[in-house]
């Protein structure tokens, strides 16, 4: 079975970017907005635990998944191209 390159990109740049973006504002309704330097802002240049810095984080995560999911799909389908027929 091989998998649709394309799909499985916008699929986890998608998952990815709302994940971040989701975590922003969970972080925001229980632990208020602003304070410390998350981590995350070491890889999404711009990334806060504000409003405005959780639409800076979907923005950087959005093609960070998008390549991510890219590869992972274009090299499960190159390992399985020879597996055809041999799970039966």
């Amino acid at each position: 079975m091989k998998l649709n390159v394309k799909a499985f990109a916008l699929t986890c740049g998608l998952v990815w970017g709302l994940g971040i973006f989701t975590l922003a504002w969970w972080v925001i309704v229980w632990d208020g907005a602003g304070g410390a330097v998350p981590l995350l802002s070491l890889a999404y240049r711009g990334f806060t635990f504000t409003p405005v810095g959780s639409v800076i984080g979907f923005l950087w995560a959005f093609p960070d998944g998008l390549v991510l999911g890219a590869l992972i799909a274009w090299i499960y389908n190159r390992l399985s191209s020879g597996k055809a027929g041999a799970a039966a």
